[in-house]
């Protein structure tokens, strides 16, 4: 079952935002695959402490994005296909990025000081 234990709260964006991004971060990284289980959105509520109309907003959006799907009796699961994998991917990667680059250009960083750093810093692949 896809546990939500781990997920730390901030300001910046709503919570219900904030717990698909977490799931869709777990899906990136491999921790959770297609089929696996969701909680009940009252166990969700309870293993994060949130509201329990917060869960169901969170239900709403990750089933409207396709990778979560109902069951029948509440129960939900995860449902991946490559595309949604894909999509995935490429949006929290584009996530990253435009925030790395947002706070580099409010630091008046150039873009080849940038460039340079990421290269000395990344190292040999």
């Amino acid at each position: 079952m896809v546990s939500f234990q781990g997920i730390h709260f901030h300001e910046r964006s709503p919570v219900y935002q904030q717990i698909a991004e977490y799931l869709k971060r777990q899906i990136m990284l491999g921790v959770v695959e297609d089929g696996e289980q969701m909680p009940s959105r009252r166990e969700l509520a309870a293993q994060t402490g949130i509201n329990p109309n917060t869960a169901q907003k969170a239900y709403r959006l990750m089933t409207e994005e396709g990778y979560v799907q109902n069951q029948g009796n509440n129960l939900s699961q995860v449902h991946l296909t490559p595309e949604l994998r894909d999509w995935i991917e490429d949006e929290l990667s584009r996530g990253l990025v435009q925030q790395f680059v947002t706070d580099a250009k409010e630091n008046h960083l150039s873009y080849r000081k940038v460039i340079t750093l990421i290269s000395d810093m990344w190292g040999e692949e």
